[in-house]
């Protein structure tokens, strides 16, 4: 039996083991979105650290304001925040679109909507009650429950998806509360947590896709 011969079950072997795999799990998630999503936080936090300190002087912890002025800070935090998650999301939605389309699939499949379904309870109650938190402005744990609710969608999704979503999820979710014991440092846990980590693995999960690929 010749060489190439002995190789095509164990090839047989990895094709069948990579549509089961396939079939239950959405695979096509981009590094590149992750990386990018990690950008865009990071790029975010610089510019919600330069209206805090033109608002708060350079101690961002001290929480004295008047009425007037806190608003439009509101308004202005909360306009930032929404430019980088249109940015983020809208990223990780084009990269991971690109490689699914370079693999023949679909980005909505019934593994990705599994995905989808898993991680929407936990953003959206994470949303609900981080409202429910700005209705009291209690801004200071805005950045942990951020953290810790998003990585419970992850956690929730990485049953769907890679194992590296799952285990960034951990991540988020230590840094969340241990940001709860060092109130006043939101953003640079927000740094953290949604720049660095998302920038790491989104690194890791490219290398993977390299490597297999070669």
């Amino acid at each position: 039996m010749s060489s190439s011969q002995s190789f095509e079950p164990l090839q047989e072997v990895k094709h069948i083991q990579s549509l089961m795999e396939r079939s239950t799990r959405f695979t096509s998630l981009s590094g590149v979105s992750c990386i990018a999503a990690g950008v865009a936080a990071i790029i975010g936090a610089v510019i919600a650290y330069n209206i805090l300190g033109n608002y708060y002087g350079a101690d961002l912890r001290m929480w004295q304001y008047s009425n007037d002025s806190f608003a439009q800070l509101k308004q202005q935090l909360l306009l930032l925040a929404f430019v980088v998650f249109v940015v983020a999301a809208s990223a990780a939605f084009y990269f991971t679109w690109r490689k699914a389309k370079g693999q023949g699939l679909s980005m909505w499949e019934p593994s990705s909507k599994r995905v989808f379904w898993a991680m929407l309870v936990p953003l959206v109650s994470g949303g609900i009650f981080i409202l429910g938190i700005l209705r009291f402005d209690n801004w200071y744990l805005v950045a942990p429950a951020c953290l810790v609710f998003y990585g419970l969608a992850l956690v929730n999704a990485g049953k769907f998806t890679i194992s590296d979503i799952k285990y960034l999820g951990y991540c988020q979710i230590v840094l969340g509360l241990i940001n709860i014991w060092w109130i006043g440092y939101g953003l640079y846990f927000w740094v953290a947590g949604f720049g660095v980590l998302h920038i790491l693995y989104g690194l890791k999960i490219y290398l993977n896709d390299k490597s297999n690929n070669n």
